[in-house]
């Protein structure tokens, strides 16, 4: 999710396209959180892990 989010930041900025640029930055954020969370060791959305 963090990748994908990274892509998108990358392709909204180069072709001037805000609604990428936006969603990328919603992903990685969630992507972000999800991973601090899993690395704390609770679980996420039901599972011990999440990758």
């Amino acid at each position: 999710m963090i990748i994908l989010g990274i892509i998108l930041l990358v392709v909204g900025f180069v072709t001037g396209i805000a609604i990428l640029w936006t969603i990328g930055i919603i992903l990685a954020v969630i992507g972000v959180a999800l991973w601090i969370v899993g690395g704390m060791g609770h679980a996420v959305a039901g599972r011990r892990h999440y990758w």
